[in-house]
């Protein structure tokens, strides 16, 4: 098996990314011209709420790595109830800031560890869409805020313990996982981060394995959306705001990965669990 080495990892992040401050800089005015330009076209007031949510969410998922769909949909479902154009909107977007941070973490890439998660999330995407498509919205808000809640409280509590020995098996498991989720709730990166978390891996070497995953399982479920309810489904296909949030989500992913680069391991850890709490909570209340 090929290693990551971590520290070579972290050294070519810090060496080829830009500045936390030009990036937060060129966020906020791009962010700000963007939201102008919106506001001219007169877009309804529900569409630039959206284009927002994916900024905010895209900020945090900068941070983390992940987390995006998470986030992005616990604020959209207080004000939108079309689940599947919801979901659509969240995996182009999430599609668009994943490969971004894929693309800064190329080297560090390594198919090796990344292929068993593979296998298991091909397998689980399309049963989650099944449930996307068949699980009513009451159930699907309850459903991904029990899972945030869990998940997050989960994190915050547990020891820093590791496994001393992980087999592949489990991590086809992790990445069923992660492949159900994703199909489900465009939210396929908490299973396979808390895998790779227990194998007492460094984040960057963590990122360099959950993030690539995401962005291929983000893909499949679109296509898998595309074909399971495009069977004599009226209004099939990308929803047009979905385009116009993907700007918003690329700036918000640069200030986040400007950000995280300022962030200790267990300053961000806390920060993106903390969110994620409010997020279920505000799904289930």
């Amino acid at each position: 098996m090929i290693q990551v080495d971590s520290n070579t990892v972290s050294a070519y992040v810090q060496h080829r990314a830009p500045s936390a401050g030009w990036l937060a800089a060129w966020s906020v005015t791009g962010m700000t011209l963007y939201a102008t330009l919106l506001w001219q076209l007169g877009l309804p007031s529900a569409a630039v709420e959206t284009v927002l949510a994916v900024a905010l969410a895209a900020l945090t998922s900068g941070i983390a790595g992940f987390a995006f769909a998470a986030i992005c949909g616990a604020m959209l479902f207080q004000f939108r109830h079309d689940t599947v154009d919801v979901v659509e909107t969240m995996l182009i977007c999430s599609i668009a800031n994943q490969a971004m941070s894929v693309w800064v973490l190329r080297r560090a890439l390594r198919w090796a560890p990344l292929a068993p998660f593979l296998l298991g999330g091909v397998i689980g995407v399309p049963a989650g869409v099944w449930l996307l498509l068949h699980v009513g919205v009451g159930t699907f808000k309850a459903a991904l805020g029990a899972l945030l809640i869990t998940y997050s409280i989960y994190m915050l509590v547990r020891r820093p313990t590791t496994l001393a020995k992980t087999s592949r098996a489990s991590d086809v498991v992790a990445g069923l996982c992660g492949g159900i989720t994703g199909g489900f709730a465009a939210l396929s990166g908490a299973p396979v981060s808390i895998w790779c978390g227990r194998k007492g891996w460094e984040k960057t070497r963590q990122r360099a394995v959950f993030q690539p995953f995401i962005l291929l399982m983000q893909c499949l479920s679109l296509a898998a959306i595309a074909v399971l309810h495009g069977r004599g489904a009226p209004n099939v296909g990308i929803p047009p705001l979905a385009w116009a949030c993907v700007p918003a989500g690329l700036l918000g992913t640069c200030w986040g990965m400007a950000l995280f680069k300022r962030l200790t391991d267990i300053q961000f850890a806390r920060a993106v669990n903390l969110l994620l709490i409010a997020s279920g909570v505000g799904l289930l209340l």
